[in-house]
């Protein structure tokens, strides 16, 4: 069997260490590598909203931040550790609505405050919660890779858009390591440029053939036979289907049923709390990001910007979901995850 290497960015990007976490700062990788340090709950909270990390990342995240919530309430009494640890839940989960690892993760955490609160293993005990819910998403998304490979053919060419992280990343190595030949197609993804930046970087690291094209080449690389499958993570999938991911995703999706390219949209589990779209929160962004790339304004001042950072695909576009417990139609989601 062959062996994949890991990406970069899937090594080590959140690192928790004692007073302190380091996060890669994603909106520079691969240009620049350098560290963010957050010494706390609201240093963490900026970095989330501020797109020092994405995808998976926020998540991961808002674990760590939840251990240096406990490191600073340590010497406090039990009833005064809850309190501060559900201030920090409250902070983590205002940041980014829509995905909901951090909402999962938070409230891991807070569900053990009543057994935990009094012990003198405060600290320790948070930690190792957040540390169990790290192992089980690793563990989960490679059942999920495991799953979404399974619908790929050999010679496929897979056009993905944003950065799928791990959920991209674990399909392409199971796909890899069963021998089939993959290459990959990345939107650049603006205005972060994810797909061109991390995306490529991480299918380029894995030794595949991975070409960028632009947001607005996508329709076109399918009507030409550039592109085989459309395959994208999703943010949050509701109980009936509608994918939340990356602006864009819908425009992409509309294209592929029209030139018969199957769409599969990849989540570990499509979210129990939310039976329909009208339960997510859609966040938007200050338009003025949509004016930016990389630091510099790539319009002119006279225009005013806009930025809903997700986008709705409805399940009539979606071929297959690829999750943790395996591959299901739209039909089946609500009947099997409720």
């Amino acid at each position: 069997m062959k062996t994949v290497p890991t990406p970069t960015l899937i090594r080590d990007s959140v690192i928790l260490e004692p007073g302190r976490v380091r996060v890669l700062d994603r909106r520079i990788f691969p240009l620049r590598i350098a560290f963010v340090d957050c010494p706390d709950v609201e240093a963490c909270a900026r970095a989330i909203e501020e797109m020092v990390t994405q995808s998976a990342g926020p998540g991961k995240l808002a674990g760590a931040a939840m251990v240096l919530a406990a490191e600073a309430c340590a010497g406090s009494a039990a009833e005064a550790r809850k309190a501060a640890m559900k201030e920090a839940g409250v902070r983590l989960l205002k940041t980014r609505p829509t995905n909901n690892n951090i909402r999962d993760i938070v409230g891991a955490v807070l569900a053990t405050l009543d057994a935990l609160a009094a012990s003198d293993e405060f600290v320790t005990a948070v930690e190792r919660i957040v540390r169990q819910e790290w192992d089980k998403r690793h563990r989960n998304s490679r059942r999920l890779g495991t799953a979404a490979a399974g619908l790929i053919e050999d010679g496929d060419a897979i056009l993905t858009h944003c950065w799928a992280e791990t959920s991209l990343i674990d399909t392409l190595t199971v796909a890899t390591e069963t021998g089939k030949k993959i290459t990959v197609v990345c939107t650049e993804t603006r205005p972060y440029l994810q797909g061109a930046r991390l995306t490529a970087h991480s299918v380029a690291e894995m030794g595949l053939p991975v070409t960028v094209i632009t947001d607005g080449m996508a329709a076109h690389a399918m009507a030409t036979g550039m592109v085989s499958r459309y395959m994208t993570a999703a943010d949050r999938v509701t109980l009936s289907g509608h994918v939340f991911n990356k602006v864009g995703t819908f425009q992409i999706a509309t294209a592929a049923r029209a030139l018969n390219v199957p769409y599969v949209a990849m989540v570990l589990r499509p979210d129990r709390l939310a039976p329909g779209p009208e339960a997510v929160e859609l966040e938007m962004r200050d338009g003025e990001e949509s004016l930016h790339c990389l630091g510099h304004r790539t319009a002119t001042p006279l225009a005013t910007g806009w930025y809903p950072a997700f986008d709705i695909t409805p399940p009539d576009f979606v071929s297959a979901y690829a999750t943790e417990e395996g591959v299901f139609r739209a039909g089946d989601l609500a009947g099997r995850f409720g």
